[in-house]
């Protein structure tokens, strides 16, 4: 009775379905009807900003159908039938594929990315694996290529996202890095070597994401304002204000307040022998206060530029027993290697994983056995523009 028409609505912030029942003018006894289906309400009612409402209405505001997506595999499908309205749950499985990419560096990580057709995630996701032993600042060198096995997610034959990084391989300065990823018998995730050696160590490279390294560590270093020798007990690492400082590692706040030239500082105490000092930094996060833990990868803070510095940049300084190491060269414990049983299914499923870096680029296939998570950090684009600026603390 009466002439339907289809309507796609995206929801808004704050948005309802009491409110958008009234923005189109729709009959509110039916969204009564439809709530007290069994097992509908919260599908109904759940709602986020851009989710997508499929609305078949007819002349007099009366609801023919509603369908709308739950979740990445399931949508919701209401229609009205003679008696009443009837609802099912209707499954749209996903599929995983397997690519296998390589590629060589000649400006910067996300350039040569771009051209072996790696997404961004994947390409941070990359770096966040090497994170312990690559300082994607400092260490990349054009000519430096890589290999990645990732998941792609399709469905209906579409490719909806990127998965999981399962494998790489990383070629730095001609020293080769290899992980391969794995899911422990508690569910724990993590990267390990070919050996069974996990990649986590204590302690990051650099605790900022991809932006330059603008003065090294250098004990004998000219200080740009001050026109006197003073030396250099860290590393520079030139970003614009606001970028996220990250903690290096597992830590208590021990200083958190001004410094002197360094400005704006906190210096995280990690053991009796160990600690770690980020300086000129613009603002603190917050919550965090002296004493307070905090775990490896967490935000402590923002760069800036308060304190002797011309221009916005993170002063790093890690000290082991009081004295300063340069914190690119310093070595870095490392978590415990797999052992005994956990070894042997580590290798089984890292076999064919590692095959892959032996094939041809940019192929797909079915999937190998499911192995284990990375924890990504947000990036910039700029991650392989090394070249020193002369800001400085």
């Amino acid at each position: 009775a009466g002439v339907a028409s289809t309507t796609l609505v995206i929801v808004g912030r704050n948005d309802t379905m009491d409110a958008i029942f009234r923005r189109m003018a729709l009959d509110k006894s039916d969204l009564a009807a439809i709530r007290n289906l069994p097992g509908i309400r919260q599908s109904m009612d759940f709602l986020k900003p851009g989710d997508a409402i499929r609305l078949t209405r007819l002349d007099d505001g009366a609801i023919k159908e509603l369908s709308r997506k739950v979740s990445e595999t399931q949508t919701l499908k209401v229609v009205r039938e003679d008696d009443g309205f009837a609802a099912r749950l209707i499954s749209n499985p996903v599929q995983t594929r397997i690519r296998t990419a390589a590629a060589t560096i000649d400006s910067s990580l996300f350039q040569a990315a771009e051209t072996a057709e790696i997404s961004d995630m994947i390409a941070l996701k990359l770096a966040n694996v090497f994170a312990w032993d690559i300082d994607f600042v400092l260490d990349i060198r054009s000519g430096d290529r890589f290999t990645a096995v990732y998941e792609q997610i399709y469905q209906d034959g579409k490719h909806l996202r990127d998965g999981e990084v399962l494998a790489a391989e990383f070629v730095n300065d001609g020293k080769v890095y290899r992980a391969v990823r794995y899911t422990a018998e508690d569910g724990t995730a993590g990267y390990y070597t070919p050996e069974g050696r996990a990649l986590r160590k204590a302690f990051l490279r650099a605790p900022v994401d991809f932006t330059r390294v603008s003065s090294g560590f250098n004990p004998a270093r000219l200080h740009p304002i001050l026109n006197t020798i003073r030396g250099h007990m860290g590393t520079d690492y030139a970003a614009p204000t606001g970028t996220p400082v990250h903690a290096a590692g597992d830590g208590r706040i021990s200083f958190a307040g001004i410094r002197g030239g360094y400005g704006k500082v906190i210096v995280l105490a990690h053991s009796s022998s160990v600690s770690t000092l980020y300086g000129h930094m613009s603002r603190f996060a917050k919550s965090l206060k002296v004493g307070s833990h905090v775990n490896q990868g967490e935000v402590i803070g923002f760069v800036g530029m308060t304190g002797l510095a011309t221009g916005p940049h993170l002063h790093y300084e890690y000290l082991m027993n009081g004295v300063h190491k340069n914190p690119q060269t310093v070595r870095l414990p490392g978590a415990e290697p797999l052992r005994a049983e956990s070894l042997r299914r580590f290798r089984d499923a890292a076999a064919p994983l590692l095959g892959s870096f032996d094939a041809p680029s940019s192929t797909e296939g079915p999937a190998p056995p499911p192995v284990a998570a990375s924890l990504p950090r947000p990036g910039d684009r700029n991650a392989a523009d090394v070249r020193p600026k002369p800001w400085v603390n």
